[in-house]
């Protein structure tokens, strides 16, 4: 896991819901945490592309649903500003489910686009993925 060379605004709280966009399974998962966050005043932390964090399954196929996972925020709909001046949003809101801790993904392919802040952080994500922009 490298360092991120964007500001990324944080946009998805907790219970957010996304789509899943890899073939893992699972179509539809919700945020329940993200790693690595602390914050003030009990509040709940938010997260944004390239996080790491753990979601549950809301639909999909009956062996993953109602499991939690760990997962790797690749898109967002929420502008988030890069280096050389550029905002970048997508479409939706999209998570990538991981085989472990270490970043490896379940699935062996990824569904649409996926950031260039997240495929730099996780690189064994940039090796399924299809489009990265």
């Amino acid at each position: 896991m490298k360092a991120v060379k964007a500001r990324i605004t944080k946009s998805l709280p907790h219970m957010a819901t996304m789509e899943a966009c890899d073939n893992s399974g699972a179509r539809i998962v919700k945020l329940i945490s993200v790693k690595g966050h602390k914050t003030v005043r009990g509040r709940l932390s938010a997260a944004g592309v390239g996080d790491f964090v753990k979601v549950v399954v809301i639909e999909g196929k009956p062996d993953v649903r109602k499991q939690v996972f760990p997962a790797i925020i690749v898109r967002q709909r929420q502008p988030y500003r890069r280096k050389d001046g550029t905002r970048i949003k997508f479409e939706d809101n999209a998570a990538v489910i991981l085989k472990d801790e270490s970043g490896n993904p379940k699935g062996t392919m990824i569904k649409g686009p996926i950031a260039k802040e997240a495929s730099e952080r996780w690189p064994a994500l940039s090796k399924v993925a299809k489009m990265i922009v």
